[in-house]
């Protein structure tokens, strides 16, 4: 069997990961203990979101021509790829928040929902907090000034209702 043949499986398998995915993130791995890989690909599989290591040359053929095709240019060195297709955020803050723990790990660039961010702008996303938690912080300021008018409104009746017991 040729060479290509043995390759071609491995490239689909990348590429369909990377079809329609919310987040795609590319990070150096290297210096990792196999404790600490343990527990980072632990807490990823836990969230869904799918973390393999590939050859740079497999990566890069299943790039070309997707919205993942930026991230060639930090194909050098051994690293990572993790995808999300629910989460866009997860992949980036998960490695970030496990990044200040193992020094070794470092997110080098990622495309989320199309657009291409480096190192940097991946740090400003890792800081976005998770859907759940922005829902929870929305429904959180909507019920606040419901709660204090009804508040209100009962302070109203019970007040009312004083008067009136008070000129019977």
């Amino acid at each position: 069997m040729a060479k290509i043949e043995l390759k071609k499986p491995i490239v689909e398998e990348i590429a369909e990961n990377i079809d329609g995915a919310q987040s795609v993130v590319l990070v150096k791995y290297s210096g990792l203990t196999v404790e600490q890989d343990t527990k980072l690909r632990k807490e990823l599989r836990e969230n869904g979101i799918i973390y393999k290591v590939y050859k740079n040359t497999m990566m890069n053929f299943a790039f070309k021509g997707t919205p993942c095709e930026d991230l060639t240019q930090h194909l050098e060195g051994p690293n990572a790829v993790a995808i999300s297709k629910t989460d866009a955020t997860a992949p980036a803050r998960i490695l970030a928040k496990f990044a200040k723990d193992a020094k070794s790990l470092e997110i080098r660039a990622g495309i989320i929902e199309g657009a291409y961010y480096d190192a940097a702008g991946m740090d400003a996303i890792s800081k976005i907090p998770s859907r759940e938690e922005l829902l929870g912080r929305l429904f959180g300021s909507m019920q606040s000034p419901i709660a204090n008018l009804a508040r209100v409104l009962n302070q109203i009746a019970e007040s009312k209702g004083g008067a009136a017991e008070a000129e019977a």
